[in-house]
């Protein structure tokens, strides 16, 4: 499997509170159409803190039909619990998933040592890639570069990461201190060409929930070495990058959504929907493009 390009953090729809499955399904052909490298349901995005294990589940099967095997389906798996993410994880591969993108343990706050054996305890519980997510903005702990070069040498299965920590000293870091092949995957949209100039292989985006052909195309770019047309999209997306971040992911890219009439903009407390002022701002952006 090819971790390179643009893989969509899919976003959950909701109807009158449930989960919308005829509107995640046209979601996901919709970003295979465009060209998009792969699917990651049940991640930030997907607002998998509030999803129940059906909807989980269904995210993860919807996924793996609609691919069928033409792009990867990267299931987000993670609890605060080690034991229980194993269970997720041998879970979301018999839903369907390729890969597992597996959330850094929130809460409890372990250290570099507990997030080495947790890694480890995931990963050597299933064959599938595995790559790792850190985002230490809503995890409260950062898996440090040392502690990522370590778990990728200790378990041949752990491929990557998404590098969501807003550091491009982070990403270096990473790319310095991990073995050959293991891939670098942005976190943060705005970061993405500055992260591929640097060596890494592409992000698991939100933009591309609205946007998946100009992702899908700059990543291109960015791979072939043409970072002046990798630079220029980058730059075209930029401003709806940052007003996609006005309220918290994804509060703003399901309010976009609705504007484009893909689906609803029902989020699940408690997460509330975009203001007055994030709408107009979004409006303004999407119609500027």
């Amino acid at each position: 499997m090819k971790l390179e390009g643009s893989f969509t953090a899919l976003i959950t729809p909701f109807s009158r509170g449930r989960m919308d499955e005829a509107a995640y399904r046209r979601l996901a052909k919709r970003q295979l159409a465009a060209g998009t490298a792969g699917l990651v349901p049940c991640g930030s995005t997907g607002e998998a803190a509030t999803l129940t294990s059906f909807e989980k589940r269904r995210s993860v099967e919807i996924c793996a039909e609609v691919a069928g095997r033409r792009a990867p389906v990267i299931a987000g798996i993670g609890t605060s619990s080690t034991w229980k993410t194993v269970e997720e994880a041998r879970a979301a591969v018999e839903w369907g998933a390729d890969a597992l993108l597996v959330l850094a343990p929130y809460y409890n706050k372990p250290t570099q040592e507990g997030l080495y054996r947790h890694y480890c305890a995931v990963a050597n519980a299933v064959t599938a890639p595995v790559v790792v997510y850190n985002i230490p903005g809503r995890t409260a702990v950062n898996v440090l570069p040392a502690t990522l070069a370590r778990i990728a040498k200790s378990c041949p299965n752990v491929v990557g990461v998404k590098e969501a920590s807003n550091s491009l000293d982070q990403a270096s870091e990473v790319l310095s201190v991990c073995p050959k092949g293991f891939a670098l995957l942005s976190g943060d949209d705005s970061l993405t060409v500055p992260m591929m100039s640097l060596g890494a292989k592409g992000v698991i985006s939100v933009v591309s929930n609205l946007l998946p052909k100009e992702s899908a195309r700059m990543c291109a770019a960015a791979l072939k070495g043409d970072f002046q047309a990798a630079g220029a999209l980058h730059l075209e997306l930029f401003g709806l990058i940052k007003a996609l971040f006005i309220e918290t992911n994804p509060i703003p890219v399901k309010a976009a959504a609705k504007l484009l009439k893909l689906c609803s903009d029902e989020v699940r407390l408690p997460l509330v929907p975009a203001s007055a002022e994030t709408r107009r701002r979004l409006k303004a952006e999407l119609a500027r493009l």
